[in-house]
């Protein structure tokens, strides 16, 4: 019985079974890049983070919200990380602290889905840009890419 327990744990978990497993692990990575950005000047802890809307390329057949909302997850679910608010300041808006960033995301098909035996998956680029707001100018920019399940999506 405990062979059987065990083995069943072992077993390869096979591709994501939903659009929040395909998405996590696309979350958690910009996450990590976006955090590790050599641009902030204040501790882990202080830091915030305001969110423009996500811009997700309908050919991925991924809702613009559902991706906000696993950043977002994945943003809040680092030690230590920063405050994360799903508010974007007007644009003319300069006089905000030091600490607040706004980050910016861009979801992009990357060319014809791939198909495989058991699966077709979807190329995709992830443009994250951090910019002070009130300035246009990205003072930090990142470009992600790989493939998502489109079983899962």
């Amino acid at each position: 019985m405990i062979a059987l327990a065990l083995s069943g744990c072992a077993s390869d978990p096979g591709p994501p079974r939903t659009a929040r497993q395909a998405l996590y692990g696309l979350g958690e990575r910009a996450a990590e890049a976006t955090l590790a950005a050599p641009v902030w000047r204040v501790p882990e802890g202080e830091r915030v983070l305001l969110l423009a809307p996500t811009e997700v390329d309908a050919a991925l057949s991924i809702e613009p919200e559902q991706f906000g909302e696993t950043l977002t997850r994945a943003l809040l679910a680092v030690d230590a990380g920063p405050q994360v608010l799903d508010w974007m300041p007007d644009r003319a808006t300069r006089d905000v602290p030091d600490n607040q960033w706004l980050l910016e995301s861009r979801l992009i098909a990357e060319g014809p889905a791939l198909t495989l035996s058991d699966r077709r998956l979807l190329p995709y680029r992830l443009e994250l840009a951090l910019r002070r707001p009130g300035n246009d100018e990205p003072r930090w920019q990142q470009t992600l890419t790989g493939a998502l399940d489109a079983s899962a999506l």
